[in-house]
């Protein structure tokens, strides 16, 4: 389980339209946990819910962590609290960075794709490639100029940036065509994060192009249905607490295990935000989420116990 931090908000600034950037500061003073570009906490909030933001800030930087967010219009009571209830001095639990969009800064070039809001953890990362010195490029997407957050920082970094604002080109951008301008090449990597339907199409139109190397982090879940050969009822022994706990139908594995008292890091309960991951130590997990990738799905090391299931009669956790 991650450790949680006692944090004050130091800085609430205007980014952009309906949203803000929240800059955060150890209660203690020294220095925070490390980051890599990429990275996401996740905020306790007072009105009782736990929402991840990603880090915008470099990721050098160890007396602070900024997030940027968006005042959804769709809000269940996350960033409307953030925009309506944090103020200037007030007191924040925080969890420690995790990390499951990581930046490959190896990589030959770097494309970074962003839509809207999408562009917080982009910017780390093109903060982080500016800085060692490495090939790479970004595309920004956003309704209006007025909304794009962070704009005046992307354009300072001296990188080669496409922007696209649908109200003045007159409709959304041509996604596949400004992926095919770049030829498949297996030293590059892609890098999005924005809305589901841009999300989904960077998705498809890299399989099509032949870019191998894609990576997506995404806000709201993919709807994934158990597979066939899933199962229903099932045993999960929790190897560091000797605990032998029956799994059915009625609950999920993360309602279940809560219920039998077992303390468990967790957030958003739709698979996106990784604050739940699991090792499986043995049994085969039905994955469910939209953090792990598909290689690691298939290694079997670690699950999101939040939504995802099983496929085995018994399930090895090490909790």
């Amino acid at each position: 389980m991650s450790t949680n931090l006692q944090a004050f908000v130091h800085t609430l600034r205007f980014e952009a339209q309906d949203t803000i950037s929240v800059d955060l500061r150890p209660v203690a003073g020294g220095e925070l946990p490390a980051f890599t570009p990429g990275s996401h906490i996740d905020l306790h909030l007072p009105n009782g819910l736990v929402r991840s933001y990603s880090l915008s800030n470099p990721s050098e930087e160890r007396h602070r962590y900024v997030v940027g967010v968006l005042r959804d219009r769709a809000s269940r009571g996350g960033s409307r609290c953030v925009h309506e209830s944090l103020r200037v001095g007030m007191p924040i639990t925080i969890s420690e960075p995790r990390n499951h969009f990581a930046l490959d800064e190896s990589a030959a070039h770097t494309v970074l794709v962003a839509g809207g809001i999408g562009i917080t953890p982009l910017l780390c990362m093109a903060r982080r490639l500016k800085g060692q010195g490495r090939s790479f490029e970004m595309l920004y997407f956003a309704r209006e100029r007025k909304g794009a957050a962070f704009l005046e920082e992307l354009q300072a970094l001296g990188m080669p940036l496409h922007l696209h604002f649908d109200s003045e080109a007159g409709g959304p951008p041509d996604l596949r065509a400004l992926l095919a301008q770049r030829q498949p090449d297996t030293g590059t990597h892609h890098y999005a994060c924005g809305p589901t339907p841009m999300l989904d199409a960077f998705e498809k139109f890299c399989a099509e192009l032949g870019h191998a190397n894609a990576h997506v982090e995404r806000f709201t879940p993919v709807e994934v249905k158990a597979a066939d050969d899933a199962r229903s009822n099932y045993t999960v022994e929790l190897k560091r607490s000797g605990r032998f706990i029956e799994i059915t139908p009625e609950k999920s594995l993360l309602d279940t295990l809560l219920d039998a008292g077992i303390q468990m890091d967790h957030s958003c309960c739709e698979g996106v935000c990784g604050s739940c991951e699991t090792r499986v130590l043995e049994g085969i997990p039905d994955h469910r989420d939209s953090v792990l990738s598909p290689k690691e799905k298939a290694s079997n090391k670690v699950m999101m116990v939040c939504v995802s299931g099983c496929k085995s009669e018994r399930l090895v956790l090490d909790i």
